[in-house]
């Protein structure tokens, strides 16, 4: 087994306020003369470090870990398909021209919310077939999933993807501009063409263009390293929804805590982002608009289950 030596591949990643600089940081490795990415084996990590901890809390609360285990083997597979299917619905010009490009995983986008629709739709079908709590599963469930999140956003520093607007602030982070996936040279008539009516954007991808700067003859990018964000916001959920399971109300407590934190960090966090995907003819991002309903509905149900316990108790 060695890293990966393309040049292409081995390139710095600097926090220049922090004085931090990762030297030669290559994107994968190489296995037996096969290619592997980073991000392929930090998904995969964490789908691991998700079941471990599952298996824990399965064990805590005297449950069946075989059950979770075939649920897992479902919800993978059915969430990876929603997590591309997420993304290729809202970025339909993309694929009008190829449209056989929907069906190649390795070039990129996916979209973690139609990841979590795949997960929940396949919890329901399933604890309906094998007659389980889908409330109780769901809770046990979503502490490994964002176990998982949390170790698998590390995938898109590697890939130099997934990073917000320009800013010189503490965790400013510099990446070899030829690294990124977006062409950030693009004429201007063409970034005006691309973002019409999303002046915003336009203006985010105007201001990390015109604040680049040069390093030993190579032209960097500064910008929020938003994948740490999110990573940093998934583990205090985690650790938040691990003291807090003794002390869940009601079955399905633990899901929508988890889904109303997650959805407000990615509110905050989808804010800073330059790639993000648009609602139909619209300069609303997506992401942005379902984490806000995710809070907006989660702590609506919480209250509402919550009213309904007292008076029951009554």
């Amino acid at each position: 087994m060695e890293v990966l030596l393309s040049s292409e591949t081995l390139t710095n990643i600097r926090f220049p306020n922090l004085g931090i600089e990762l030297k030669n940081l290559p994107t994968g490795i190489n296995i037996f003369g096969f290619n592997v990415a980073f991000y392929g084996i930090l998904i995969g990590l964490g789908m691991l470090c998700g079941l471990l901890i599952t298996e824990r809390m399965v064990k805590k609360t005297g449950q069946d870990m075989e059950l979770y285990l075939d649920f897992a083997l479902i919800a993978i597979i059915v969430s990876v398909i929603f997590t591309r299917l997420g993304y290729v619905l809202f970025s339909l010009d993309e694929f009008k021209d190829n449209p056989l490009e929907i069906f190649n995983l390795r070039s990129g986008g996916l979209m973690i919310y139609g990841g979590i629709f795949g997960a929940i739709l396949t919890a329901v079908i399933f604890t309906r077939v094998r007659k389980y709590s889908f409330w109780l599963l769901a809770d046990t469930g979503c502490i490994g999933l964002i176990a998982g999140q949390i170790i698998g956003r590390w995938g898109n520093f590697f890939n130099r993807e997934a990073f917000g607007k320009y800013t010189d602030g503490l965790f400013a982070m510099q990446l070899n501009i030829n690294d990124v996936s977006y062409d950030f040279r693009k004429p201007i008539i063409r970034l005006r063409e691309q973002f019409g009516g999303k002046e915003r954007a336009f203006e985010r991808i105007m201001e990390i263009r015109n604040n680049t700067v040069l390093i030993d003859g190579a032209e960097y990018i500064q910008v929020h390293p938003t994948f740490l964000y999110e990573s940093l916001w998934n583990l205090a959920i985690l650790i938040f929804l691990l003291l807090y399971t003794k002390h869940k109300k009601f079955d399905g407590e633990i899901m929508l805590l988890y889904l109303a934190g997650y959805g407000l960090g990615r509110v905050w966090i989808e804010g800073l982002r330059t790639d993000q995907l648009f609602l139909w003819g619209t300069s609303i991002p997506i992401s942005q608009l379902l984490s806000a309903m995710l809070v907006i509905v989660s702590l609506g149900l919480i209250i509402y289950k919550r009213k309904k316990l007292q008076k029951s108790t009554k």
